[in-house]
C-alpha cells in the first residue's frame, strides 16, 4: 500500500491535464507541470479544473497495456469464458483464460494500482477544491460532485474485485495514521459508494455532457447499477434494494422519453461504434480517448494477423469470441450479423479493398470503421473512440431485471426489454408468456448478448452466482460451471480476486489474502 497507494497522492494534480473528450479543446492541453508544488497549486479554479482532468485521465488505466498482446481490460473479459485467444503468448493472460491467476498476475497488480490512484487524486480534490476562493460556487459544486462520482466509480470495481478493501477518503502523507491501511468491510464500502454518488447527483450536472464530463444521467444509471448490485451476491439487500435500483433507473427512463434526442438507443449498432457519436445518446458514461493524446486501446480485439485494417496483417487476436458464444445468439438477431451488429466474418482487406472472410467470427462492437477503413474508403489511422462504461441499453436491462424482481413483469419491465431486443429485429413473446422466473432469466440472457465485450459480464456472474451456458442457454451455478473457453471449472475463491502481492508485502494489515488464494 505504502508504494501503489500513497506515491500517487503529492503529486495527483501532475499527471496531466488530458483529454475528456472533443467537445472541449481545454482537455487536450498539457502543461510543464514542473513549477507545481502543493504550496502553489488550488490556489485559483484554473488549478481545479486541472485537478479533476487529471482523475478523468488516470481512469484510462483500463486501457493501459498488460505486456506483449494484453491490455488491463482483458482482466474482466478472459475469465468470462465468452472469449478466448489466437497468440497465447501472454502468460499472465493465459493465467486469467485458464482461471489459474494469482496474487502476481500482472492484470491484477495494475488494476489495485489504477483504482487507487484514481482514488487518491479524488481525494485531493474533495480536500483542495472547497478551499479555493474566490471561485464561483457552482463550479465548485460541479467539480467536487465529479469527483464524488469518480471515487464511488473506482470503489465500485474495488469492492466487486477484491471484497474487503482499504477504505482511503482522505489525501495521505507518511505522517497519516492510516498509512498502512486495514481493509474495510464490504458494506461500509458500499455505503461510501452509494453516499459519494447521491452527493453528486445534487451538484448541479447537466443531464448529458458531450465533452465526455459526468452527468446527471452517468450518476443516476450508476446508483441504479450499484442498487442492483447490493440486491444480489454478496450483500443480498434483496427487494428493497431491486426497487432503489429499478427506480432510479425509471428516473432516466422517464428523462429519454421526454427527451428521447438527449437519451436514448442507436437507430443502429453501427452508431454504437462511431467516433462522431461518441457522449452522446446511448453513451450515458464513456472513458475518453483521442489519438492526439491516449487511442482506443482494443486493438487486441483484432483478428491475429488478419489484414482487416490500414496496417494489413496485423492484429493479435488475443481477445475473440468463443464460437459457442457467438452461435448462442437467437436466429435473426442482428447482432450476430456479420459487419452490422457486434461481430463480423468478413472485412476489406486492408480495411478498404476485396471483401474477404475471416474463417472465424470477431468482435465488431469496438471497431472503428473510419479509423481503420471501411469499403473503398481508406482510415483516417487515427483511432478516437471512446470506451463505453454506462449505455442506455444497460439502463433498460437494468430497469427490467430490478423492477421484475419488486413485483414480477409488468407493462414497464416488459417494454425496456422489448425495446433492446426490438433494435435487434427480434420478436419478443407477448407479456402475458412470462412468469417472474421466465422473465427474469430472459432480462438475464439480454444483458449477456447486449453487454458483451463492455467489462460487464463477470460482475453479473459474480452477483447472480449464476454463468449463462451457450449450449444449453440456460443458467448454471456459477461454481462448477465449465468456461468453454478453456474447458475450466469456475471455483468459490474465483468469485473473488486475490490481493496483489506486492501490496501485501508492503502492507501487513492487508492481510489475510482472499480465500482460496496464496
Amino acid at each position: 500500500m505504502k508504494i501503489n497507494i500513497t506515491k500517487y497522492i503529492g503529486v495527483a494534480f501532475l499527471s496531466g491535464l488530458l483529454l475528456l473528450g472533443s467537445g472541449c479543446s481545454k482537455f487536450l492541453d498539457e502543461h510543464d507541470p514542473s513549477n507545481l508544488t502543493l504550496e502553489n497549486f488550488y490556489k485559483i479554479p484554473e488549478h481545479a479544473e486541472a485537478a479533476i482532468y487529471a482523475v478523468y485521465s488516470s481512469s484510462r488505466f483500463m486501457g493501459d497495456g498488460a505486456g506483449i498482446f494484453s491490455s488491463n481490460w482483458q482482466l474482466l473479459e478472459a475469465v468470462t469464458g465468452t472469449s478466448t485467444t489466437e497468440t497465447a503468448q501472454n502468460s499472465d493472460l493465459n493465467n486469467l483464460y485458464g482461471l489459474i491467476y494469482d496474487s502476481n498476475t500482472g492484470h491484477v497488480i495494475n488494476y489495485w494500482n489504477g483504482i487507487y490512484k484514481v482514488i487518491a487524486q479524488a481525494n485531493m480534490v474533495l480536500e483542495k477544491v472547497p478551499g479555493i476562493t474566490p471561485m464561483d460556487e457552482a463550479q465548485k459544486k460541479r467539480i467536487l460532485g465529479e469527483a464524488r462520482f469518480l471515487r464511488a466509480w473506482s470503489y465500485f470495481y474495488a469492492v466487486r474485485l477484491w471484497g474487503d478493501v482499504p477504505l482511503i477518503t482522505k489525501p495521505q502523507s507518511l505522517g497519516s495514521e492510516d498509512f498502512f491501511p486495514k481493509r474495510a468491510s464490504t458494506e461500509s464500502v458500499y455505503a461510501l459508494i452509494v453516499e459519494d454518488l447521491i452527493a453528486a447527483e445534487a451538484a448541479g450536472l447537466p443531464w448529458m455532457d458531450k465533452s465526455g464530463r459526468v452527468s446527471l444521467a452517468a450518476v443516476k444509471s450508476e446508483l441504479a447499477i450499484v442498487y442492483l448490485t447490493m440486491a444480489g451476491q454478496p450483500l443480498n439487500k434483496g427487494v428493497s434494494h431491486y426497487k432503489l435500483a429499478a427506480d432510479k433507473a425509471n428516473e432516466v427512463i422517464t428523462y429519454s422519453k421526454g427527451n428521447p434526442a438527449s437519451i436514448d438507443l442507436f437507430g443502429t449498432y453501427a452508431e454504437v461504434h462511431n467516433e462522431m457519436l461518441k457522449n452522446q445518446k446511448e453513451h450515458i458514461f464513456m472513458l475518453q480517448y483521442n489519438s492526439v493524446v491516449a487511442a482506443n486501446p482494443m486493438d487486441n480485439m483484432y483478428p491475429n494477423f488478419k489484414p482487416v485494417t490500414y496496417n494489413g496483417a496485423s492484429g493479435t487476436g488475443s481477445t475473440v469470441p468463443t464460437r459457442e458464444f457467438y452461435n448462442s445468439y437467437e436466429t435473426g438477431d442482428l447482432r450476430a450479423k456479420d459487419r452490422e451488429g457486434y461481430f463480423y466474418t468478413s472485412y476489406f482487406t486492408d480495411g478498404s479493398g476485396a471483401l474477404f472472410q475471416l474463417g472465424a467470427p470477431y468482435i465488431f462492437k469496438h471497431f472503428n470503421t473510419i479509423a481503420n477503413g471501411s469499403s473503398g474508403v481508406a482510415g483516417t489511422r487515427n483511432n478516437n473512440l471512446n470506451v463505453p462504461v454506462i449505455r442506455y441499453a444497460e439502463v433498460l436491462l437494468v430497469y427490467a431485471e430490478a423492477q421484475n424482481e419488486v413485483g414480477g413483469p409488468t407493462s414497464d419491465t416488459y417494454d425496456a426489454l422489448k425495446k433492446v431486443r426490438d433494435r435487434a429485429q427480434l420478436v419478443t413473446p407477448p407479456l402475458g408468456n412470462y412468469n417472474q422466473s421466465t422473465f427474469r432469466e430472459a432480462v438475464w440472457r439480454e444483458r449477456w448478448h447486449e453487454l458483451c465485450y463492455e467489462q460487464i459480464t463477470w460482475f453479473d456472474m459474480v452477483r447472480l452466482r449464476k454463468v449463462f451456458n451457450e449450449t444449453t442457454r440456460e443458467f448454471d451455478n456459477f461454481v462448477g460451471h465449465i468456461n468453454k473457453s478453456s474447458n475450466q471449472t469456475l471455483q468459490s475463491k474465483h468469485l473473488l480476486f486475490p490481493i496483489p502481492r506486492p501490496e501485501m508485502q508492503n502492507n501487513t494489515n492487508l492481510t489475510p489474502q482472499n480465500p482460496g488464494y496464496q
